[in-house]
């Protein structure tokens, strides 16, 4: 069992292979006790963490000296008696009182896991792989509940968490502040990491100590990115790739969040994870439910890499669902960067031509075949083909891609209208808004109130008539701005501070209703890029458009950041034209598909005017990306050289089999006069050979000890310069 409850010592004892995570009902308080390298057993709470010469704390534990409940380690911190720190929970009650005593009522240890309501989260592919321990903790005066869901899955040494409210009193209350997250480190000496960025340069890694007082990172923006990902870790002072304590959190949901790491006077550290409370409020009336969103945890006593490739495992085969999970992904080419709004079919059919001759798979229709989208300035909302463009419309291209031997793909925008549209003319009132207020238009749009079930199902039905009267194997679902004046014309004045959750709520159900309804079709998000790069997402598309930077360098950084968290099978990587598009900078071909090849490859530029040997270069890397894609995106990941570190990057993979490794080697910058650079592999056998068979270097032999120790030679010492080695076990 992974779940196992001590009578005697009142502890919740969760295991994974190599974790253990304690939590122990202390004077009626769930307080937590131990998370980290796998134990047996550790000591009643009182015997581990005492703070003497208590000032000024509140002291509302019998009979104790040493304790107060302001300096407990909790698991669920409330907020108005005692504790005095930032809260997990905060509600005002009908009586107008913000006083909340939560205590442990009690539990059950189920078999499995159970979905949430109205929310993604991870799931199990069998029951035997999960158990499920539900804490009930109770405020007896105002007939409150918090029920604590913590799924244990043991073989991927992870652990989730989530927390459900339910009002059991018989009047309404508002709740301010529910974070699925909340546990009390017993000393500050750690570090913080976390991913910051903007529009094209998503997912850079920062990594700061803590210091006294509260260090975060959130979005109010109604998305969960791009300036911050939802996700935190905590690290030792000396964690490195591969040694040293690391405690990962990352949060399954699309919307605003916060992420926080509160020192107290005592040194104490608080850290934090769920929903944002700032311009939160949700009325939950008598015998009402909240549930909030999912939290995935990682814990890793062998440095960064590892708790990477836990997230990785998790979200690649608990998270991410369908006929499209395990199985390689078509390549692609998306006419954006090759045409912009100015197509006709004929460029379409030019570019397919060369797509076909490379041996690319797919042609994907992005932004402009609708309505009468020639610019950005109309028709988001009018799902309708543009007949001048396509006079043979959507069905009449996709026959001919097919006829081809491509498959065909399609982006929408669907969450957003168009001030010039038939549909804004139709219903003004369906975007968000406020009365009174001018409606602030970003890219000469606005949002549509997926907070509205009329909104919600009028894009279900606009969507899927479009996928079902056409031969669409794929969607770009986009997302190009964020929420200003965020109000509802069908709520009440005391609701309105619901929307931003209303609104993901009203997401996740079209999500759910259109990706079930076509499960044959890949979908990807996209908000311009990676400005929503999350696991909430990943419950319904398997992968994201990484960045609109596709600029080979840039996205060695932007790549990198990503996979502290997510597998490199989750995102979306092309090549594109030089000069780059967003940055200028010009690449040499071999580099951009190098880079390309980690994630879900295809192109982005008009593959018609490509010269000869680019075309034979990239018959060359889509024949790679087709033979080593699946162990690309199976295989275990190892970052042997950062590119935040210096100007090299280097990425090694190990196929699921152990018997293929595949070394990814990059350089920015050259430089003279300076000794070679050998990276050591990781993790393989050490007993065992290894032949390589990367052209020049065919059939030379190293034994696995040599490869780890020893190490290899990375040769490549001028600019922009890359290269691929494959090494075969024998």
């Amino acid at each position: 069992m992974s779940i196992i409850f001590n009578e005697k010592t009142n502890q919740f004892h969760l295991h994974t292979a190599s974790t253990s995570y304690i939590c122990e009902v202390f004077n009626g308080i769930l307080a937590h006790a131990y998370w980290g390298k796998r134990v047996k057993q550790i000591l009643p709470l009182e015997q581990l963490y005492k703070i003497k010469n208590i000032n000024l704390a509140p002291h509302d534990l019998e009979n104790s000296d040493w304790y107060s409940t302001d300096v407990l380690l909790h698991e669920f911190a409330t907020w108005g008696s005692a504790d005095l720190r930032t809260p997990a929970f905060h509600a005002v009650y009908a009586d107008g009182s913000t006083v909340t005593r939560f205590r442990y009522k009690g539990h059950r240890i189920l078999k499995g896991k159970p979905s949430l309501c109205g929310l993604p989260s991870t799931y199990v592919n069998s029951d035997d792989t999960c158990e499920t321990l539900e804490i009930e903790l109770f405020d007896d005066c105002k007939s409150v509940s918090a029920f604590l869901l913590y799924s244990v899955f043991e073989e991927k040494d992870i652990i989730t968490r989530s927390v459900r409210i339910a009002n059991g009193g018989k009047e309404s209350m508002t709740l301010k502040t529910v974070e699925s997250f909340c546990a009390d480190f017993p000393n500050d000496n750690y570090d913080m990491i976390s991913l910051y960025g903007a529009w094209a340069r998503e997912c850079h890694i920062q990594r700061a100590p803590l210091f006294n007082g509260i260090q975060a990172v959130d979005s109010k923006h109604g998305a969960s990115g791009p300036n911050h990902n939802p996700f935190v870790a905590l690290c030792s002072k000396d964690a490195t790739e591969t040694s040293g304590e690391v405690f990962g959190l990352a949060l399954m949901y699309s919307g605003n969040f916060y992420a926080g790491a509160a020192v107290d006077r005592y040194s104490r550290t608080r850290l934090l994870l769920g929903l944002n409370s700032f311009n939160f409020e949700w009325n939950l009336g008598a015998g009402e439910e909240f549930q909030a969103p999912e939290v995935i945890m990682s814990y890793s006593s062998e440095g960064i890499g590892k708790m990477s490739r836990q997230f990785h495992k998790i979200i690649a085969k608990n998270v991410c669902r369908g006929k499209w999970r395990d199985i390689e992904r078509p390549t692609l080419i998306n006419n954006w960067e090759a045409t912009y709004f100015d197509f006709n079919e004929e460029k379409l059919l030019n570019i397919a031509d060369a797509a076909a001759e490379l041996g690319i798979d797919m042609l994907v229709l992005d932004d402009g075949w609708f309505g009468k989208r020639n610019t950005d300035n109309c028709s988001l909302g009018d799902w309708y083909e543009n007949r001048e463009k396509l006079p043979g419309g959507l069905k009449g291209l996709g026959e001919k891609l097919n006829q081809k031997g491509l498959k065909f793909g399609l982006w929408f925008e669907p969450e957003m209208v168009s001030p010039d549209s038939d549909l804004y003319r139709a219903h003004p009132d369906w975007c968000l808004h406020t009365a009174n207020r001018p409606r602030t238009e970003s890219r000469q749009q606005l949002v549509l109130d997926f907070s509205r079930q009329d909104v919600c199902d009028y894009i279900v039905k606009s969507v899927s008539d479009v996928l079902r009267e056409n031969p669409i194997a794929y969607v770009k679902w986009d997302m190009n701005r964020h929420m200003s004046e965020a109000g509802s014309a069908l709520l009440k004045a005391e609701n309105q501070r619901e929307v931003f959750h209303r609104y993901i709520l009203g997401l996740y159900s079209v999500l759910e209703r259109i990706t079930t309804a076509f499960p044959e079709v890949l979908f990807e998000s996209c908000s311009s890029g990676g400005g929503r790069f999350d696991a909430g997402m990943f419950y319904y598309m398997p992968q994201t458009w990484t960045s609109d930077d596709s600029d080979a360098v840039e996205r060695l950084y932007i790549q990198e950041g990503t996979s502290l968290v997510y597998p490199f099978r989750t995102m979306g990587a092309h090549i594109s034209a030089v000069p780059n598009h967003q940055i200028g900078r010009v690449t040499p071909l071999k580099l951009r598909g190098d880079v390309a090849m980690l994630g879900q490859f295809g192109f982005e530029l008009d593959l018609s005017k490509m010269s000869v040997e680019d075309k034979e270069l990239s018959k060359k890397l889509i024949a790679f990306y087709k033979e080593y894609g699946e162990i690309i995106h199976s295989g275990e990941v190892y970052k042997l050289a950062s590119v935040f570190e210096g100007k090299s990057s280097a990425f090694q993979i190990i196929s699921e089999d152990k018997n293929t490794v595949i070394v990814f080697l990059y350089n920015i910058q050259g430089k003279v006069g300076l000794p070679s650079k050998i990276l050591k592999l990781q993790n393989l056998e050490a007993n065992a050979e290894y032949v390589e068979i990367t052209d020049e270097k065919d059939g030379t032999v190293y034994g696995g000890d040599a490869l780890m120790n020893v190490g290899i030679l990375q040769d490549i010492t001028h600019d922009h310069a890359s290269e691929i080695r494959v090494f075969k076990r024998k």
